[in-house]
This record gives C-alpha cells, structure tokens and sequence, in this order.
C-alpha cells in the first residue's frame, strides 16, 4: 500500500468535483459555524430524512430509463457471454431450488476467520474455516502460523543487546516495512483465501459449492508477493472452475459500481449475467507483474512455463469460463454481485437468490452468514487469547505483552 501511495499520483478533486459531489463548497464544510451541535438529534433526523427522500426521488426518475436504454445492451454488446442480459426467476422455481438443492444438503457453503496476535516477541496468526449444510452438517479447520521477527542468538551479550535495540527499530520503521506487510498479507488473507477454496473443493462433498468473495481472488492471483503461493492457488482454482464447475461465490463488500448501479435497477427476484471475469480483471492482467523465481513444478503438457506463461494461461483458459453478475432479491435489500461458471450461471443464480431471499432485510446468502457465525464461535478471540494467556503467564512474560497485544488484536 505504502508503494502505491509514493508511486502513483493522486486523482485530483478540485472545487468543482468537491460541490458537485456533495452540494456544498469545500469552505463551506470546513467552516466550523456549519457544524452543528452533536447533541442536535433533531436537525441530525430531518437532514437524514431531506437527504434520503431527495436520493430516492433521483433514483426513482433514473431507473425506468435505466433499464430501457442499458438492460437491452447487456445481450448485445461485444464480448457478452453466453445468457448475458436480465432474468426473472417465479416464485416456483425458487421453491424447487429450495426443496431439491438447499434444503436437502446439495450446497455447502464456506467461510473463514482470522485472529492475530501481534507482540514484539511473537506473532501468531491464526486461520480459522467453517463448513456447513442446511442438513445439519458443519465442519471446521485451523491452522496458525507462528512468526518471531527477533531471532538472535549471539556469544557477546553487548552485541546482541545492539542488534535486538536495531531489530526493534526496524520492525516499527519503513526498512522492515515492505518484507514485513508482505509476509503479514500473505498469511493475513492469501492463506486464508487458499483454505476457503481449497476446502470448499476437497472437503465439500455436496453438488454445489458456495463461497464468500470472488473465485479468483487478487490476492491468490498475485499471490501476495509469493510466485510459489500464486502457482498453487490458480493450480487449485482450475480445478475448482474447470473441473468441478458447479460453484457460485458472493461477495459480502462489492466494489463495482457499475454493476451495483444495474443491480439497483433489477426489480425483485431479478438477477442479470453482465460480463466475463476476465474483463474485470483485465487491469490487473495487463499491469502485473509475474517475474521470479519459482520453486513448484508449472509443467503443462509436458513443457515448463515461466509464471507469466503460466498466469496468461490461467486466464485464457480458467478465469474465462467464470461470468459476473448481479441480482435482487428483495425491494428492501440492496443488490449482490455473484460469480458463476458459464455452463451453471442461470442455476447458480437461482441458488444464490433462493438462499438470499431467507433474508428480506439483507438479500445475502444465509449459508453463508451460517459458515461466518460457525467460524466466529469455533475460533473466536477468546479460542487464541485465552490460551496465550496461560502461554505468557507460565513464561514470566512482562505483564505490558498482555495490554499490548490486547490493543493490536485483528479481526
């Protein structure tokens, strides 16, 4: 992150784009007398209420044409995959896909947590996944990895006093900063991205498969610094995709905005297929970059690729099979991106919807918030604190490890 900060240049916002963004002048916002009081909870209603009544009316003018002028366009534009455009689904179909595909056990669904402890001594991250079933089943794995940045072991008692005094400045400061956030990353979220998808293909043992995010997460794709980790995680991802194919993944905080604008147009028990993951990952395939060296076998057919080799046939071949698309499940919940094999996109999506509309409020995937609330409670703060507690008390750790890893706690 801190690379992008220094490397790119920030878009500009002038005063223009700052007035027309939120009906007022940036002078206006930072003059204080247009503050208003924190304890004037009836300005604060009338202000929300003014605000939400006029986004509704805009909306409300915008979608009907909306939907005349872009949801045409979605089955005949260029590079539309197959069954791309707007669908309804009837009540029917959604209480087949209930009695034969959710309610008797043939989706399963995944999530995962991660708690990590961070003391200067020691850093343990630890990757918790959930399985479960609307039968009755639920499954669950950990793993923990265990970092100790201060790994010295010196003859000369001076020495090593200087050397830990530079470590401990170092970890805090910019030098450490690019090794140390990558490792952090990697076991932070490609570890635990690997765990979901590699269980939901080789744990799982019902038809469909649902899982929380993208199918071809970024950070599996670039493998969060590591090439070996890259190679691994899109060796499984095609095995996933290609091979068993019947899958659908939604993402609980999706940063489209252009297909959450189509979705918000999508009335109830809609769902639309917009475009091939390969097009929204385009920036990221003509931008990275997959040079090093990498220790695991990348033969195909008898030939050695190179990790760019191996990544243009990855998405030329995977992650063009996986369509993007949205859909609605209820008037009052907002839309939900999901992710399909092309073959399977029109029942993944009944699927996704069938299951989401058991939460009118939220439209989301209840197996899902199932997997994350099974997750929470097996691997919960307490289930890596409360051992740690005893593992510092028995050592005749300095009382200060227990505040500090109590203000540094991740979820």
């Amino acid at each position: 992150m801190l690379d992008e900060l220094t490397t790119q240049p920030l878009p500009e916002v002038d005063a223009d784009t700052f007035t027309a963004a939120f009906g007022e002048s940036l002078q206006a916002t930072l003059d204080l007398n247009t503050w208003q009081p924190g304890e004037n909870l009836a300005a604060l209603y009338d202000r929300l209420a003014a605000e939400v009544r006029a986004a509704v009316a805009q909306e409300q003018r915008v979608v009907e044409p909306f939907r005349r002028m872009v949801f045409p366009r979605l089955q005949k534009r260029h590079g539309a995959p197959p069954g791309a455009g707007v669908h309804t689904v009837s009540v029917e179909e959604l209480e087949r896909v209930h009695r034969g595909l959710l309610f008797n056990g043939a989706v399963e669904a995944c999530d995962g947590t991660i708690q990590v402890h961070d003391a200067l001594p020691l850093t343990v991250f630890q990757v918790g996944v959930g399985l479960v079933a609307y039968q009755g089943s639920e499954s669950t794995w950990v793993q923990r990895l265990y970092r100790r940045d201060l790994r010295i072991a010196l003859s000369d008692p001076a020495e090593e006093a200087l050397q830990l005094l530079e470590r401990r400045n170092q970890r805090g400061g910019l030098e450490a900063l690019s090794t140390r956030d990558h490792l952090s990353q990697l076991a932070r979220r490609a570890i635990m991205a690997y765990a979901e998808r590699a269980i939901l293909l080789r744990r799982a043992t019902a038809p469909w498969r649902l899982g929380h995010g993208s199918p071809v997460p970024f950070e599996l794709l670039t493998g969060s610094g590591s090439l070996d980790l890259m190679v691994e995680a899109t060796r499984l991802l095609e095995e996933l995709i290609c091979g068993h194919q019947r899958f659908v993944f939604v993402p609980s905080s999706p940063p489209q905005r252009l297909l959450l604008s189509i979705g918000q147009a999508l009335r109830p028990l809609q769902y639309a297929i917009v475009q091939r993951l390969t097009e929204y990952l385009a920036p990221v395939f003509e931008h990275g970059v997959w040079r090093g060296r990498v220790t695991v076998d990348t033969t195909v057919d008898g030939q050695r690729l190179s990790p760019e080799a191996w990544v243009r046939r990855f998405r030329d071949q995977v992650v063009s099979q996986v369509v993007v698309g949205v859909y609605r499940a209820s008037a009052v919940a907002p839309p939900q991106l999901f992710y399909a094999h092309v073959d399977h996109a029109h029942v993944a999506a009944r699927i996704a919807l069938a299951d989401s509309v058991l939460q009118e409020h939220r439209g989301f995937p209840l197996l899902l918030d199932m997997a994350h609330r099974l997750c929470a409670t097996s691997f919960g703060r307490d289930t890596l604190y409360g051992p740690l507690d005893v593992a510092y008390t028995e050592a005749g750790a300095p009382l200060r490890y227990l505040s500090e890893r109590t203000t540094r706690y991740t979820a």
